[in-house]
């Protein structure tokens, strides 16, 4: 390690957060392995091959309203002076075979029911009139007029979800409009996580003195199962080096990711990075973020006796509950995706105005919580701490504010919305 002009080690200079990020998704390697799932039990899984429609949607012409279906060359000349009446020769429900359109005729139709052959235009109920010779028209239809053309939403071969493609309630929706029962799916990403520090406890115990309660449990294994992650939760860890050593072990046992929260500093009482280090590797990074400067990479060896072998990917997120948050936010949620075989990881970022005024700005790349007003707006929590573990409830996204940037009221600045980050 390099040495300063008095004497001490010097600290290497911080990562960038997209140093780190970069770093982190370029190690990332999807795990493999999928499995087929009924479409209906897919939600949060992510696509492991293109969905191909079989079929066209609609798979033929339908009527987009309910009214009568004629052929044009009949009506022509209607017009609030002149009507034209037609017999009704057949009556078309949604999910019934139409027969031809015999020429001079009507067919009486509804919405999403099949455009009888011959008929190219349908005139809404409300611009005919019923009678009893058959329906008298004052309207002159376009050809087209409220059909919805076969295929119009999707033609037959083309991809309607790519491999990597998340599944949302909408794209199970979008699947099965093509009939699609089952979708193939990557594996989920297993993930292990552990908690260490003496002064934790969990809710439902007595909070002893110098005690506080395990939040972060809460918060990262809710985070981890909405990312479609199988999840072995293996709770706190005694502060000692043989404990954690012994965990670590375990948590590389059938497990791509371990996650820890906590120890990653380098006081008397971290053992995580001695611990990971006996275990296989670790780099200790400072990131120039606030908040959530520390983190750790690596991995653990799944068979301690053989240092070439297979190896899981080792996390280390810090201790304090907003810390903990955001880093996950911004580096593990994307590398558990790129996992997944998920590309694009990148959340969208929107140009909001800020209602507020920061004088100062600080040397570190600062993720604010802010909230949305009813003026368009954005408000920051007052207290930015990073143990207020209160903001990221009040908060509806995190405000990406560069180094050393001074933010005044009507600036415009970056937001990424807790709905990006956490779907």
């Amino acid at each position: 390690m390099p040495i300063s002009p008095t004497g001490s080690a010097a600290r290497p200079p911080m990562l960038t957060t997209a140093e780190a990020l970069a770093t982190l998704l370029t190690a990332a390697r999807p795990v493999g392995g999928v499995e087929s799932v009924d479409t209906y039990a897919a939600l949060g899984r992510i696509l492991a091959a293109d969905v191909v429609s079989p079929l066209d949607v609609p798979p033929m012409h339908t009527s987009s309203m309910d009214g009568y279906a004629v052929r044009t060359a009949d009506l022509a000349g209607a017009a609030p002076t002149y009507a034209v009446t037609l017999p009704v020769s057949q009556r078309v429900p949604a999910g019934q075979p139409a027969a031809p359109l015999a020429a001079g005729t009507a067919a009486r139709i509804f919405t999403g029911a099949t455009v009888p052959p011959g008929a190219d235009a349908i005139v809404m109920q409300e611009m005919a009139g019923a009678t009893e010779g058959g329906v008298t028209f004052s309207h002159t239809p376009l050809p087209g007029e409220w059909i919805t053309q076969q295929g119009a939403d999707i033609r037959r071969g083309s991809v309607i979800l790519p491999a990597g493609t998340p599944l949302t309630p909408q794209a199970l929706g979008l699947a099965a409009s093509v009939g699609c029962a089952a979708l193939e799916v990557a594996r989920k990403v297993r993930v292990a996580v552990f908690f260490t520090g003496d002064e934790l406890t969990m809710p439902g115990e007595p909070l002893r003195p110098g005690a506080i309660y395990n939040s972060n449990r809460y918060t990262l294994c809710a985070l981890l199962a909405k990312l479609g992650c199988g999840v072995t939760d293996l709770g706190i860890v005694p502060d000692r080096l043989d404990a954690t050593r012994e965990t670590l072990r375990r948590a590389a046992l059938g497990h791509d990711l371990i996650l820890t929260c906590g120890g990653v500093s380098v006081g008397e009482e971290d053992h995580v990075k001695p611990a990971v280090e006996a275990e296989g590797r670790i780099s200790m990074w400072q990131i120039a973020m606030k908040p959530g400067k520390p983190l750790a990479f690596g991995a653990v060896r799944r068979n301690a006796g053989d240092p070439n072998g297979s190896k899981a990917f080792f996390i280390g997120l810090p201790g304090n509950p907003v810390s903990s948050f955001c880093t996950f936010l911004l580096f593990v949620r994307p590398f558990i995706l790129r996992l997944a075989g998920v590309n694009a990881v990148e959340p969208r970022v929107y140009a909001m105005r800020a209602d507020f005024t920061q004088k100062k700005g600080d040397r570190r790349n600062e993720f604010l919580r802010a909230r949305l007003n009813d003026q368009g707006g954005l408000d920051v929590f007052d207290n930015q701490s990073s143990a207020v573990l209160t903001s990221t409830v009040w908060g509806d996204g995190l405000i990406d504010n560069p180094p050393e940037n001074v933010i005044r009221a009507g600036d415009v600045v970056r937001f990424i919305p807790f709905s990006e980050l956490t779907r």
